[in-house]
């Protein structure tokens, strides 16, 4: 492949790459240190296309409305939900109230990018990408923080005629748990801080390690992900935090009362819907083919016609694009107060938010951007889009949402469950305090059950024990899914179930640890896979009764013979994690901390996709702050690299590799030492 020209792209600064250093340490992590945050992310940019360019482009592809010109037919949805949120004009209108400091870190990174892809044709997915630009980078975070404020569910349910057909494996993919510990709790005058998070293990939402140190105050440790600038989870010398997935309402439907094909009433007034067409590739004999789909905008938001009407949809991710840039100022923050500052920037739309820090200040937040809505509604259903006492354009203060700082109970903790259940009961955010149609969650789950009581079965807590918390495997008893029912498998009697005696006295004698070597945990695995085709058939509150549970036991049988010749299957014989030849047995399940959902793989077996994927455990005291961290793979995606899968046998076995903020030690210890072209 020729060249990618980069000729017509203009940037405020060069960047001189002989001020930058990149160490790879014994496992490929990159430590690359720099004298400007902006070379800093050049270095990220290039180090990054190293090992995993083909993500970083794929990311990039989706958010500006090319993925399907390169994979086809399967990256329609993407171009299409990028042209909808009108992503372009959003970028351009709001580009200029982006910090400028900001604006040159962006700047670096897109420069690394582009001088790798001149440099690596071969590599280069779609010419038409490049050059990539900052305003590019910020249409994908704009897309991104969309579709993690369900805007794309949104549209799917409107796409559908609100018909949804959701399988109850869906409920547990997206998660992650975090901790924090002050010395109110832990022994030796330590802090500590547990990044655990459950993201995908493959693609643009996988984690990437990096350390990031650059002469204007900015030395991280922490995890990113393809095309971000920055960290997005981490610990720097002075303090450290963690996101999980919340759920409070962060975006809304609404049917317009339409005068015709064209326009609407919105109180006294006819106002017309604004027409687009969006563009997307299908590929036929491999050949690209152009299609088109009509869309609209509302005064409300994207706007989508269905068999019952016109709908609009209106979250705040879509009138701010400064995500990124608040990421960014969080690697920087100091201090509990500066990092609370931040905070206020009010640009991340939505994501809890754990933190410690030297100083031994602890802290949890249900952070987002939630909306201040007019009460008269429901706004768990669809509203009419037809007066203004529906259209919201004032949101929460971060001072007005669900926190707690340094409780003296000594932990704060959150399962992706209720911001209400996040520390001692005496101390938790009191739920009344609270706009009702801010719609936080108001449930436990397996994961954070098991974490309360596993905390408050300790008076003090060292860091032994806090290691031994966050790689707990137990599921609670009762089991308490957030989202069914099955408790009733605990109180079958096995004699009035032949056929499935064996199964169900297993399950009834499992000692409910996800154990590589369980045989309890693989019977229950195969079990809770087997549930999905029953879900889908809407028992009330998914409560599933004795008859249920029998028959989905009787498959599980059936495929037991069929793919391991016994009825007494191992949770390491039926589940893998995988990486291009390498297979091994691993431990964990949904909604255990240890979390780790599955697909189907082959031979009745199943292959982790999504689940425990980068861990940090980071430890403040006296002597400084020291790291801990591991990740599910490797550090590249090359097959060829001996960094491919090199961490993946650490992780199966708990444990963790030593990471360091000194740069003596760093240099010391790499293993390749090289400056970015």
């Amino acid at each position: 492949m020729s060249a990618i020209s980069i000729v017509n792209t203009t940037f405020s600064q060069e960047i001189d790459v002989k001020n930058i250093e990149i160490l790879r340490d014994s496992y490929g992590v990159p430590h690359i240190y720099a004298k400007t945050d902006a070379e800093l992310a050049y270095g990220l940019a290039w180090a990054h296309s190293e090992d995993d360019f083909k993500t970083i482009q794929e990311a990039y592809l989706a958010g500006n409305g090319l993925l399907s010109k390169h994979i086809g037919l399967r990256g329609a949805p993407a171009d299409f939900l990028t042209q909808l949120i009108r992503s372009d004009y959003v970028v351009d209108s709001l580009y200029n109230t982006i910090d400028k400091k900001f604006k040159k870190v962006i700047e670096g990174y897109a420069q690394g990018i582009n001088k790798f892809a001149e440099l690596n044709p071969d590599q280069v997915l779609l010419k038409k990408l490049f050059p990539i630009t900052p305003k590019k980078m910020v249409k994908y975070s704009f897309l991104q923080l969309f579709i993690s404020s369900e805007g794309d569910k949104a549209i799917r349910s409107i796409v559908e005629n609100n018909v949804t057909n959701i399988s109850f494996l869906d409920k547990n993919k997206l998660g992650s748990n975090l901790f924090a510990f002050s010395t109110n709790i832990t022994k030796n005058g330590e802090t500590y801080l547990g990044i655990n998070t459950h993201q995908p293990l493959d693609g643009p939402t996988s984690w990437y390690e990096a350390h990031l140190v650059s002469e204007e105050g900015t030395n991280i440790i922490g995890a990113t992900f393809a095309g971000a600038p920055c960290i997005l989870t981490g610990t720097n010398e002075n303090l450290g935090w963690t996101h999980t997935v919340n759920y409070p309402d962060k975006t809304d439907i609404f049917q317009l009362e339409m005068v015709d094909r064209k326009n609407y009433k919105f109180d006294d007034q006819i106002l017309k819907l604004k027409t687009f067409k969006a563009k997307a590739y299908i590929k036929i004999l491999g050949i690209p083919i152009r299609v088109k789909k009509k869309y609209y905008e509302s005064i409300y938001g994207p706007t989508l016609k269905n068999k019952n009407g016109f709908y609009s949809v209106r979250t705040a991710s879509l009138f701010h694009i400064r995500g990124l840039e608040q990421w960014w100022k969080m690697n920087k923050a100091q201090n509990f107060t500066e990092f609370y500052d931040i905070l206020k920037m009010n640009q991340i739309p939505g994501y809890n938010i754990g933190y410690a820090d030297k100083n031994d200040t602890i802290f949890y937040i249900s952070n987002g951007i939630i909306p201040k809505r007019n009460d008269t509604y429901n706004w768990k259903t669809i509203v009419p889009g037809n007066t203004k006492k529906t259209l919201w354009n004032k949101y929460y203060k971060t001072d007005e949402l669900p926190q707690v700082i340094s409780p003296k109970s000594g932990y704060v903790y959150n399962a992706n469950h209720s911001p209400f259940k996040s520390t001692s009961i005496e101390e938790n955010p009191e739920p009344n305090d609270f706009a009702k149609n801010m719609n936080f969650e108001l449930y436990d789950n397996n994961r954070s059950k098991r974490i309360f009581e596993l905390i408050n079965s300790y008076d003090s807590i060292n860091y032994n024990d806090f290691k031994e918390i966050k790689y707990d495997h137990t599921f609670p008893t009762p089991f308490h899914y957030n989202f069914m029912d099955v408790n009733q498998i605990m109180d079958m009697s096995p004699e009035d179930y032949p056929e499935i005696k064996d199964l169900l006295t297993q399950i009834q004698e499992w000692d409910r640890k996800t154990n590589i070597e369980s045989i309890g945990a693989g019977t229950y695995a195969m079990f809770y896979y087997s549930l999905n085709k029953y879900y889908r058939k809407n028992y009330i509150n998914r409560n599933f009764g004795k008859d249920i549970i029998a028959q989905a036991l009787k498959d599980v049988k059936e495929r037991m013979i069929k793919y391991f010749k016994t009825t007494k299957v191992k949770l390491g014989d039926y589940q893998k994690l995988v990486r291009g030849n390498k297979e091994i047995p691993i431990w964990g399940m949904p909604d255990v901390i240890t979390a780790m959902n599955a697909n189907n793989y082959k031979k009745g077996k199943i292959r982790v996709t999504h689940g425990e994927s980068y861990i940090q455990f980071a430890k403040f005291s006296k002597k400084g702050t020291e790291i801990e961290s591991i990740i599910s793979y490797g550090s590249s995606d090359h097959e060829d690299s001996e960094h491919y899968s090199d961490q993946m046998n650490i992780y199966k076995n708990f444990g963790t590799k030593k990471m360091s903020f000194d740069k003596e030690t760093n240099y010391k210890n790499a293993k390749k030492i090289y400056n970015p072209k």
